[in-house]
């Protein structure tokens, strides 16, 4: 268990820290910011949904540096995102912020993908995130974190930041899903 495995696993305790402000019924009052309101408790869950979302570069990046990649690491990285993110996609759609439908196709690729995985695992396969995973990742980041702030400030230009980044979440996700399936079509072929 290496460094950048615990950080991977410190960004999944993170989880319930953040579902609990995020929808426990607490009451922590409102942030003023211009004519716009936000609750205190989705600020702080933000703040800890990006600090959970950064500690996916530092790990990432500890690893490479320090050649410290291993099979686990490849295995509990994506699937701390997929946690990470489908809790917040989740929440997001229980407070209206989020429609269910985009959420329900964002899920369905990372179930689909993580059952791509099993099936290269069963062949003795580890597939680390490429290129237009990460960025699939990214997007969905800042469109949860912009979500969750309610679009601040971005609603004070009358802006909908939240909803094209949410748009572009969905597509780079649902482009890196096929992505993944036609590059390892290998694996239906020879599969028993």
């Amino acid at each position: 268990m290496n460094i950048p495995n615990q950080i991977t696993i410190a960004r999944m305790l993170l989880i319930p820290f953040f579902l609990i402000f995020l929808l426990a019924p607490i009451d922590l009052g409102m942030i003023q910011i211009g004519t716009e309101q936000l609750p205190m408790t989705h600020a702080v869950a933000a703040l800890i949904f990006i600090i959970a979302s950064m500690t996916d570069w530092i790990d990432g990046y500890y690893a490479r540096k320090y050649g410290l990649v291993t099979n686990l690491g490849k295995f509990l990285d994506p699937l701390a995102d997929k946690l990470l993110v489908s809790a917040a996609l989740i929440a997001l759609v229980q407070l209206d912020l989020a429609p269910a439908w985009m959420v329900i196709v964002i899920i369905s690729r990372e179930f689909a993908v993580t059952g791509l995985r099993l099936v290269l695992a069963g062949e003795g396969e580890v597939v680390a995130a490429n290129m237009l995973g990460k960025i699939k990742t990214w997007t969905q980041i800042v469109a949860i974190a912009a979500l969750l702030l309610h679009n601040l400030p971005f609603s004070l230009l009358s802006f909908p930041f939240a909803d094209i980044s949410l748009w572009i979440a969905l597509i780079f996700t649902i482009w890196s899903g096929w992505d993944y399936f036609v590059k390892n079509k290998h694996a239906f072929r020879h599969s028993k």
